[in-house]
């Protein structure tokens, strides 16, 4: 049974968001917003607006966003339904009853027992470990310097050379093949039937952040490969929504989190007694395991490789942590490659004065940027200084923008102020303008321009919801069909509808979108904004990015249109002529 829109947002529109988050945010009235310190991530200043003509809530800072659902479902950790009952709860509305269907039930039930040949095969491979058999594997951990106490706190175990034992214990216990299939545990073979996925390997249990076993990580003795196997996803096991080490980090003192690389980063620091330690599994690092240190922390130290391979990671992860409003540093452990060799050399003190040494984030990427460019050389810092200007207009905050464009400008001995104006002039040509310095490269080239187009749409449908009196004026010259990326087309349809019918409600669209990421991601769109300060500016923009938006939806449909289309044809050169008009000034002076 699913709650219906209707009553959804009967509840929604019962419960003003001004009035829900006033009683977790002290606000403060702004302008036509309310104004207070965000709840989801440290901050000084106030940079979380919450809109009562929008009836939703942004922070400036973080990018958490949505409506009085989504809130609670960040802030309290509820689920959709959970956040429903607690708003229809408060409003007085009686909710029907939810009966649970078959098929709900069943899948509850497949996820329970998986749990259950998990925890098993946990205690089958720990067993292993200390017999004759896991000789190899035990050896090869107290080589690696761990003790008996850290192998049992992990649960370290050890999978034979033989491939089955898993699989006879398992069956042994009176589970059918079926259910091992979708374990992820096994391999089915026509010819030997089921065998253990893991052999011959050291085996590192995967918990949740509640301490259940939901996968494996298998490093292989000797020089086989793969050289790390992991579990594959299951029912139960997804490996961008956990991360290793968090079911122990999550009741550490310490201040913060650490992110590293792989299992014996996390457990060598946890035995060294930095106890803050997790991993991403076997990949990048995913905003969903961002969000989830988010949960435990509001700092995170990254710590990977030191070489070109770590930085890049390093450089993946950094945008990633920020956006869920994580303060972020990067720890340099030169010249030492991980954490564990790092600590075997120099020792926990010393690997504690690196931590408190960490480098701020934003300063970490921009001086990464100067491997590519000879400072000695005009053109060089030139060329490396407008980087750092891409860097800089990255950063939304105004009061923390300032901050770095002085710390920015001290470091490499350029004045302020012209480092401003040039943020300003770069923000406006990611919106549309085409005096945008020139990347040095196709590839880059083409990010940029991709970069542009979003921004482009970002900015439109944020003043789409913010002017709805635009959309009638607008409607000339930009059509949903024109918003080439998916998720905006589909948003910027729902906006028009709603303008046509009962008024623009952006709140009310955010009740489509169930998954807080998801609402998110939405919520950012009817917050994007550049560094703009007087009316003159606004328009221009407007005019650019009406332009922007054009040029890239003709391009979008000359690429996918049918060449015997001659009515699509027609039109498409139509609107060439028309944008070689607007670029020529013919657009109407728009007003906000």
């Amino acid at each position: 049974m699913r709650y219906s829109d209707d009553l959804v947002e009967e509840i929604r529109m019962k419960n003003d968001i001004v009035d829900v988050i006033s009683g977790y945010v002290k606000l403060t009235r702004r302008g036509s917003s309310y104004f207070g310190l965000c709840p989801f991530h440290n901050e000084k200043s106030p940079s979380f607006s919450v809109s009562p003509g929008k009836q939703m809530y942004y922070c400036f800072g973080c990018g958490a966003g949505g409506n009085v659902f989504t809130f609670l479902m960040e802030y309290e950790n509820f689920t959709f339904v959970e956040a429903l009952k607690f708003l229809a709860d408060r409003a007085g509305v009686e909710l029907p009853q939810m009966e649970y269907s078959k098929e709900a039930k069943e899948q509850a039930d497949l996820k329970n027992t998986l749990l259950e040949i998990n925890k098993q095969a946990a205690k089958f491979y720990y067993y292993q470990l200390h017999t004759e058999r896991g000789k190899q594997g035990y050896d090869y951990l107290k080589g690696r310097g761990l003790s008996d106490d850290t192998i049992r706190k992990f649960g370290l175990g050890y999978s034979d050379k033989y491939g089955s034992l898993l699989y006879r214990f398992l069956k042994e216990k009176g589970y059918d093949d079926e259910i091992l299939r979708q374990s992820g545990l096994f391999l089915a073979d026509e010819v030997h039937g089921m065998q253990d996925k893991f052999w011959n390997r050291v085996i590192y249990p995967i918990m949740d952040a509640n301490s259940r076993v939901i996968g494996f990580g298998g490093r292989v003795m000797g020089d086989g490969k793969p050289k790390y196997l992991n579990s594959p996803e299951t029912k139960i096991f997804d490996k961008s929504r956990n991360l290793y080490g968090l079911n122990l980090a999550r009741s550490s003192r310490r201040k913060n989190l650490i992110i590293c690389e792989g299992y014996m980063d996390v457990i060598s620091m946890h035995q060294a007694g930095f106890n803050n330690a997790v991993a991403s599994l076997g990949t990048a690092l995913t905003s969903l395991q961002a969000g989830l240190m988010k949960r435990y922390t509001d700092e995170v130290l990254v710590i990977y490789d030191s070489d070109e391979a770590g930085v890049k990671a390093a450089l993946r992860a950094i945008p990633m942590l920020k956006g869920v409003g994580l303060t972020t540093r990067v720890v340099n452990l030169r010249p030492y490659k991980d954490p564990d060799e790092f600590i075997q050399h120099e020792g926990c003190e010393a690997f504690e004065k690196r931590l408190e040494e960490a480098e701020n984030s934003v300063l970490y990427e921009i001086r990464m940027k100067e491997r590519d460019f000879d400072l000695a050389d005009p053109q060089g810092k030139s060329d490396f200084l407008h980087e750092a200007v891409r860097r800089l207009v990255a950063i939304e905050d105004e009061i923390e923008r300032n901050s770095y464009l002085e710390a920015v400008a001290g470091k490499y001995g350029i004045a302020v102020e012209v480092l401003r104006k040039q943020v300003g002039q770069m923000a406006l040509s990611g919106a549309g303008r085409t005096e945008s310095v020139k990347p040095r490269n196709t590839a880059s080239n083409k990010k940029e321009k991709e970069g542009g187009v979003e921004k482009a749409q970002k900015l439109m449908l944020t003043w789409m919801t913010s002017y709805p009196a635009l959309i009638g004026k607008l409607e000339k010259y930009i059509t949903p069909a024109d918003f080439t990326t998916p998720l905006y087309h589909q948003i910027a349809e729902m906006i028009v509808l709603q303008y046509h019918e009962d008024g623009v409600n952006p709140a009310k669209l955010l009740n489509q979108f169930v998954d807080s990421e998801e609402q998110k991601e939405v919520a950012g769109l009817f917050n994007a904004r550049i560094p703009l300060e007087t009316e003159e500016e606004k328009r221009r923009a407007l005019h650019d990015v009406i332009c922007n938006m054009k040029e890239n939806s003709i391009a979008y449909q000359s690429a996918h249109m049918n060449v015997t289309d001659m009515a699509a044809l027609q039109k498409l050169m139509a609107d060439k002529k028309s944008l070689e008009r607007w670029k020529a000034g013919e657009l109407p002076d728009f007003a906000f």
